[in-house]
């Protein structure tokens, strides 16, 4: 009887033994995986980032079986059933905390994604596994009765860890400043922070295009996740340029990185912003490219060729009426044009958009003709890069509640122009890159409601502030 149980004991023995080694190998193999594969910045195989895009979809099982489990011991005081349901939620949470880990570090490392809180966020992970391995391997004895607090303290330095690594994860999604980044200036310093950098205000710069960039841009280029080695969150950061070279080059839009990337086809794997997110209206790019030409200056409050005054409001949308009567008509009427009338919304009054994406270059006034019947639903004509031609603007009157047009890149002279002026709620029109001249420009000062101009890249770009066209 005394040699079984002294069997028993040394077989006891050599599986603890085992146990401990195994996590022993298991955490020296995490603790190497910075050192083995270096978060450089650099981006590297595209079929890492691949896989390591499905961390964000499994990381939320891990924490949430994580959570439950002081609950399960908690509540296994007095229901013995639940301390059994611990056991097994505990291994579970490890099962899927490991390759939650490996696919992160996949995208971090696949992406080139870099800076202190991506190397922070990959140590929390690394420690939470790790301290999972090792609440796995204490609880038996503890559920036994022995060694008491030993897991119990490695399952409360588990969640911390868990909270800790969450933080990190959330400030590399959203940014460090998440929460503070528009804090009013008077509460900063309660809360020990800094001020905002020393950039003015009322610039053209603070006014549009670092709300761009916050909105569009820094979750990805930030202190915190600086993604090829690009932070775009300062004035001072965007200048500076990545490792792919300068972002803006003041005065040369060409060859200014950042728009190159926000321009390219969707298609394109350096199409910036990437994974998904909202890729940049028309309108902010103009911005961007005009900001940029005149010089990208942090203090300039005007940029050539483009009026947003400051002191008017848009008025709210006039409904356009319903016409759900003509979908069937519009649909068959598409399949034959190659153009587009795509609806704001599922509210019929909210109108039609008119888009030429497909066939641009060999959509021309003909064509353009054909949507006249449809004018009076149509609040948003989007024909940049088209073939049309002043004629257009025979049909483009009859446009009756259209409140935005795109002729960037066209063949317009502006001849013509003044028959725009009967659409009452026309407030964004874009003529950069066309053949209009300062004269046929005039026109614009007819139209009371036009709030955005964009003329840069045109004959009528005005060069100073004093030759600032103001309708």
């Amino acid at each position: 009887m005394i040699a079984a149980e002294e069997a028993t004991g040394v077989k006891r023995a050599r599986i603890a033994q085992s146990a401990w080694l195994r996590v022993l190998i298991g955490s020296l193999a995490l603790i190497a995986l910075p050192f083995m594969f270096r978060l450089d910045g650099r981006a590297h195989a595209d079929w890492l980032q691949f896989l390591g895009r499905f961390h964000p979809a499994l990381l939320h099982l891990p924490i949430g079986l994580i959570l439950l489990l002081p609950v399960l011991e908690i509540g296994g005081t007095r229901r013995p059933a639940l301390r059994e349901t611990a056991g097994f939620v505990l291994r579970a949470a490890l099962a899927v905390a490991i390759p939650t880990l490996a696919l992160g570090y996949m995208l971090a490392y696949g992406a080139g994604d870099t800076g202190a809180t991506v190397s922070r966020h990959a140590w929390g992970a690394i420690t939470l596994s790790v301290g999972l391995m090792l609440c796995v391997l204490t609880r038996p004895a503890w559920a036994a009765r022995r060694r008491r607090p030993i897991y119990p303290a490695l399952l409360t330095a588990t969640l911390l860890a868990l909270i800790w690594t969450s933080h990190q994860g959330g400030s590399i999604s959203h940014g460090s400043d998440y929460l503070t980044h528009y804090m009013p200036a008077g509460l900063r310093p309660v809360f020990g922070l800094k001020s905002s950098e020393n950039v003015n205000p009322a610039s053209f710069y603070a006014q549009h295009i670092r709300h761009v960039l916050d909105a569009r841009c820094v979750s990805c280029h930030n202190s915190s996740n600086a993604q090829a080695r690009l932070r775009l969150d300062t004035y001072d950061a965007l200048m500076r340029g990545g490792q792919d070279g300068a972002a803006v080059s003041p005065g040369k839009p060409e060859l200014s990185l950042l728009l190159v990337r926000v321009t390219l086809p969707a298609s394109d794997k350096h199409f910036m912003p990437a994974e998904g997110r909202t890729p940049l209206t028309s309108e902010e790019i103009s911005w961007i490219r005009a900001w940029i030409r005149a010089g990208a200056s942090p203090s300039a409050s005007t940029v050539a060729g483009v009026n947003l005054p400051a002191d008017r409001s848009e008025t709210p949308p006039q409904p356009v009426g319903d016409y759900s009567a003509l979908v069937p008509e519009i649909q068959r009427m598409q399949q034959s044009q190659g153009a587009k009338l795509v609806p704001v919304s599922n509210q019929p009054s909210d109108g039609l958009i008119l888009r030429t994406n497909d066939i641009a270059f060999t959509f021309n006034d003909a064509q353009l003709a054909q949507f006249q019947k449809y004018g009076p639903y149509i609040v948003e004509a989007e024909l940049a890069r088209t073939a049309i031609t002043d004629a257009s603007f025979d049909t483009l009157r009859t446009f009756t509640h259209l409140r935005a047009l795109h002729l960037e890149g066209t063949s317009i002279t502006g001849s013509g122009l003044a028959k725009l002026s009967t659409l009452s709620q026309l407030s964004y029109l874009n003529l950069s890159g066309t053949k209009v001249t300062a004269q046929t420009a005039a026109a614009l000062k007819d139209m009371p409601r036009l709030l955005h101009v964009y003329l840069f890249n045109t004959p009528a770009q005005p060069d100073d502030t004093s030759a600032r066209i103001t309708p």
